[in-house]
């Protein structure tokens, strides 16, 4: 019988760690990991996006993460899910389209690592906001509670986010219904 591939998705503001956490998880549990669809996206597009454009986005993060989930072992760390680009969707436009908010509960995964904003943050031409950090970070704290969704802040630098994260998910029943 092939092991169902626990799906685990990584959210946050911006320049909390995301990549980098999804990346080292992956190789810690030998597995695969979705790198983060928008960055592939915006940097492609070669213009300043529009709203039109998260909602594709969304869309090409899922095909992505369902074309690694063939690679995976038991796990699939997904660097940023649907919530990601919800909240920043309505940050940016204050709309955000019916898909994505209707495909974040059809595509919900049993833990969300919402990463802490207690690393520096760095500059990348793709980043918007280094002032609103907490305001981010509690836009998404609310998110994932408001829906019940499952998850863990992930704090620390360096190793000990790392250790953080590992601790979180060794903990986790992943048996149980979520």
């Amino acid at each position: 019988m092939e092991e169902k591939i626990i799906r685990i998705g990584i959210t946050g503001p911006e320049s909390t760690g995301k990549s980098v956490l999804a990346e080292q998880l992956a190789m810690h549990y030998r597995t695969s990991w979705v790198p983060e669809y928008s960055r592939e996206y915006l940097e492609k597009i070669g213009r300043p996006y529009e709203l039109e454009d998260i909602l594709e986005i969304a869309k090409g993060q899922l095909q992505k993460e369902e074309e690694q989930s063939r690679s995976a072992n038991r796990f699939l760390f997904c660097d940023t899910e649907l919530i990601v680009t919800k909240i920043w969707s309505e940050v940016k436009y204050q709309h955000c389209d019916p898909w994505i908010l209707k495909n974040i509960d059809i595509h919900r995964y049993p833990l969300y690592l919402l990463c802490d904003i207690d690393l520096p943050w760095e500059y990348d031409p793709l980043r918007e906001h280094p002032e609103r950090r907490s305001f981010l970070f509690d836009l998404y704290l609310k998110e994932l509670s408001r829906r019940n969704f499952p998850f863990a802040v992930i704090n620390g630098m360096g190793e000990d986010r790392l250790k953080n994260a590992i601790h979180i998910i060794e903990t986790v029943n992943f048996n149980r219904p979520f």
